[in-house]
């Protein structure tokens, strides 16, 4: 008879190695490579990918990493391994760690669970939020690892957590410490990450998911509903994308008498470029140039003790 044992496959988006140009294109290559994230086809995209895109952007994207680069590695990986050892602490069970663009690799972390002697495969997507462009990516890539088994695991794949009571008690716990630390502001921002207003008309339900997370977190708060807003920002290319745009947004508060403002990402478990230097440098600075007078980010749950508390609990249902 085969001896049953779960071991539990965080995943999360993924990080360049390095804050350097060579590392950067790397990177930017096989995540913009991904039809989950930009489908346009190959023949038109691969070209404009591999001699316009990466040759350009990357050496300003290396910069922006380097900005906010720590000691020990990139914000999202230095995060992202906080959270795995903590969860390994508070289960009896192994915990492996997967990104899906860069290292370590979905394939690299599978194989290391299997080489444990797992038989069931939890896999906790840590995008609060289902999205075509980030959840069914790490669908995508599991599926790929899987091919050249003989064997299979029994998989219990966690879609999303948009408005699992112990998520929002979490973000509830981190918002009332905001707020204690630097007083109530005038409005309270959940700036989420985007996705082309046409991949919500042919049906990815992100926006929605992102509404559940807002109105339960308002909720839980109990604050007043012109004291809280939701809004969507790292738009790429020039198609619509879903709105309002949070830089447009930080850029019209002022003159609305909305002085203070503190920001929060609800969308990423784990801070990173998109929350360090775009929401805390960029968005703060246009606030401020605007005539705005307070900004605080609020950061991302990160390894948060509610935050782990959380991922137990998804877990353990699905065990």
């Amino acid at each position: 008879m085969r001896q049953e044992k779960p071991g539990v496959l965080l995943v999360n988006l993924g990080t360049p190695d390095a804050p350097t140009t060579p590392a950067v294109k790397r990177y930017l290559k096989q995540f913009l490579g991904d039809p989950r994230v930009v489908d346009t086809p190959r023949l038109l995209w691969w070209p404009i990918l591999n001699f316009i895109i990466v040759p350009f952007r990357s050496p300003r994207v290396s910069k922006l990493y380097a900005s906010v680069w720590m000691d020990e590695g990139s914000p999202l990986m230095v995060f992202s391994k906080r959270q795995r050892e903590a969860l390994a602490q508070r289960l009896d069970m192994p915990v492996e760690l997967g990104m899906s663009y860069g290292q370590p690799s979905l394939d690299s972390a599978l194989k290391r669970l299997l080489d444990q002697g797992v038989t069931k495969l939890i896999v906790l997507p840590l995008y609060p939020q289902f999205s075509c462009s980030t959840v069914a990516a790490v669908w995508d890539g599991l599926a790929t690892s899987f091919k050249p088994l003989r064997s299979l695991p029994e998989v219990a794949f966690i879609r999303d957590y948009a408005e699992h009571p112990a998520y929002i008690a979490a973000l509830k716990a981190s918002v009332e410490r905001s707020f204690a630390l630097h007083g109530e502001p005038d409005l309270l921002v959940l700036s989420y990450h985007g996705i082309p207003q046409r991949f919500a008309n042919e049906g990815d339900d992100y926006p929605l998911r992102c509404k559940d997370t807002t109105d339960a977190l308002a909720a839980a708060l109990g604050i007043a509903p012109h004291k809280i807003m939701m809004t969507f920002q790292s738009r790429f290319g020039r198609e619509p994308w879903l709105t309002p745009y949070t830089d447009e947004t930080m850029k019209s508060l002022p003159a609305k008498g909305i002085k203070h403002v503190q920001v929060m990402s609800p969308g990423f478990a784990a801070d990173c470029l998109e929350t360090l230097e775009e929401i805390s440098g960029e968005n703060c600075e246009i606030f401020l140039h605007a005539g705005g007078e307070k900004f605080e980010y609020i950061p991302a749950l990160n390894a948060d003790a509610e935050h782990i508390e959380m991922m137990v609990q998804l877990v353990n249902a699905r065990r």
